[in-house]
């Protein structure tokens, strides 16, 4: 496979995660946080970061926007629910991960 395949199949695996993810909205972001290490906002801010180091500016809201396939305000409205003790315990009590 040379670099040129391996970006596309790379370009197609995340829109297919960003997909997936956009579809289940019953997942929360702590959900994803205490199992994985990472959530929406962890893609969005790495979005926006290769965005700028290949000389793009896009900003927090617009990553988050394309990452959330909506507004975040309008995520957070529609479907985060509050994190109950045991999932805010068991993300107070992971290893900071650096990402």
């Amino acid at each position: 496979m040379n670099n040129e395949q391996k970006l596309k199949i790379e370009s197609d695996v995340l829109k297919k995660l960003i997909s997936h993810l956009q579809k289940r909205t019953d997942v929360q972001n702590i959900d994803l946080m205490n199992l994985s290490g990472f959530c929406r906002n962890c893609l969005s801010r790495w979005y926006s970061e290769s965005a700028e180091d290949n000389g793009i500016d896009i900003n927090k809201d617009d990553a988050r926007e394309i990452i959330y396939g909506m507004p975040h305000s309008v995520w957070i409205e529609k479907y985060q629910t509050e994190a109950n003790e045991d999932q805010k315990n068991e993300f107070k009590n992971k290893e900071p991960e650096t990402h």
